[in-house]
C-alpha cells in the first residue's frame, strides 16, 4: 500500500469550538504584498533574518539562500542534500537547518554540512521541522510527526497521531526528547532573556510556552489556544514580537470528525485526492506580544481572481508558512510559491 493510502491510526480529540466569525478582532487587516523577491527555486518553506539584516531561505533543490532585499543580491549559502525547512542564524556564522530528509544540520560558511542530529530515541529523524540556539550553544528543535512526510503531511492532520516532539541537543552532543506527545509540532522562538521555549502545534490550534528556567522549568502552559487556523513556522521580529504563520483556517469537517469514531477519518483519508478536503487558500500571519496579546491579524483570500489580487497589492500568494520581521519590514514565505512576499503594514490605529 503507497504511502497516501497506508491505514491511519486516528485518535479521538475534541477541538474546542472555532472562534466566531474565524477569529476577526479589531486589528484584523488586509495581508497587503508589496512585491515579491525572487528566490531562485521553489518552496521557501521558511524565512529567517540574519543578524545584518539579510534574508535567509531553504529552497526544493536543497539549496538555502541569502538575500539582500535592498538590492536584490542572491547568494547561495550552500546545500544540504534534501529538503531544508527551518532555518536559524547561528552566533558562529553558520546557519542551522532543520532538513526534512537528513535531520538536524549546520550549514557552514564555506557551504560544508555537518550532521548535528540524524537519529532520536533510537529512531531515524525525519520532519524535523524549526529550530533556535541559545547563547550557551543549546539547540532545541521540533520534529513535526514520527508518522508522515512532508508530501503526506495532511495524513498526520487528520489522523492526529500526536507524535510531534521538542528535542533539546546539549553543546556536548546529548540529545533530549523534552516532549513526545506534540500536535504536529512546528514553529519555534526562543523567548530574549532564554527563560522560556514558544512552540506551534498546528494540529493543535495552539502555540505553547516550554519554561527552561526558574521554579517552572520543564512544565508548559498555554501561550495563545484555540486559534481560528493553523499555526506554522514562528520568529521573534526586532519589534519584539512573535510573528506566526497561519497556513490555512481550521477545517469545519475534520473538526467535526476528530471526536468521532475513526474510521469515519480513514474513509476521508482514502477518497480520491481530487475530492479529499484541502487547506482553504489563505495568506496569514498574525503577531503577538510575548504575554499572548494579539497585535497584528493579517490575512485575505488566496485566490487569483483579479479582484483578489488587486486587493493584495502584488498578486495572490497563499499557504504562508513563515514570516519574519526585522526594523519594519515583513516577510511571508510559503511552501507552494517561488517567491518571498514583502509585506505593508497597517497604518497604527488610534
Amino acid at each position: 500500500m503507497s504511502l497516501n493510502r497506508r491505514l491511519i491510526s486516528p485518535r479521538r480529540w475534541t477541538p474546542p469550538p472555532a472562534p466566531a466569525d474565524a477569529g476577526r478582532t479589531r486589528v484584523t487587516a488586509r495581508f497587503t504584498v508589496a512585491r515579491r523577491v525572487a528566490t531562485g527555486d521553489h518552496g521557501p518553506e521558511d524565512v529567517i533574518f540574519d543578524g545584518q539584516g539579510r534574508l535567509l531561505a531553504g529552497l526544493g533543490d536543497g539549496s538555502v539562500v541569502r538575500l539582500d532585499l535592498a538590492t536584490g543580491a542572491r547568494t547561495v549559502v550552500g546545500r544540504t542534500g534534501g529538503r531544508p525547512l527551518g532555518l536559524e542564524p547561528a552566533a558562529d556564522g553558520s546557519v542551522l537547518v532543520c532538513d526534512h530528509d537528513r535531520g538536524l544540520l549546520r550549514l557552514s560558511a564555506d557551504g560544508s554540512v555537518q550532521v548535528l542530529v540524524d537519529t532520536v530515541a533510537g529512531r531515524p529523524l525525519t520532519f524535523a521541522s524549526n529550530v533556535v540556539e541559545g547563547p550557551d550553544g543549546t539547540i532545541w528543535f521540533t520534529v513535526s510527526t514520527r508518522r508522515w512526510n512532508l508530501e503526506h503531511y495532511l495524513g498526520d492532520i487528520i489522523e492526529h497521531s500526536c507524535t510531534g516532539l521538542l528535542v533539546r541537543r546539549d553543546p556536548d552532543g546529548n540529545v533530549t526528547v523534552l516532549r513526545g506527545d506534540l500536535k504536529f509540532a512546528n514553529g519555534l522562538v526562543l523567548a530574549p532573556d532564554a527563560s522560556h521555549l514558544l512552540v506551534a502545534e498546528t494540529a493543535g490550534y495552539r502555540v505553547s510556552r516550554y519554561w527552561l528556567t526558574g521554579p517552572k522549568a520543564g512544565t508548559v502552559e498555554p501561550f495563545v489556544e484555540n486559534l481560528p487556523g493553523l499555526p506554522d513556522n514562528m520568529s521573534l521580529g526586532s519589534d519584539g514580537l512573535v510573528w506566526v504563520s497561519v497556513a490555512a483556517p481550521r477545517n469545519t469537517l475534520l473538526d467535526k470528525l476528530l471526536p468521532l469514531p475513526g474510521f469515519l477519518r480513514l474513509l476521508l483519508w482514502n477518497l480520491p485526492e481530487a475530492v479529499r478536503p484541502k487547506p482553504t487558500p489563505v495568506a496569514w500571519v498574525m503577531a503577538f506580544d510575548l504575554d499572548g496579546r494579539l497585535v497584528h491579524d493579517l490575512r485575505t483570500g488566496g485566490g487569483t481572481s483579479r479582484s483578489s489580487e488587486a486587493e493584495s497589492g502584488g498578486g495572490s500568494y497563499g499557504f504562508v508558512t513563515s514570516v519574519a520581521e526585522h526594523q519594519g519590514t515583513v516577510v511571508a514565505g510559503s511552501l507552494h510559491e517561488d517567491d518571498i512576499a514583502v509585506l505593508t503594514l497597517p497604518a497604527p490605529s488610534l
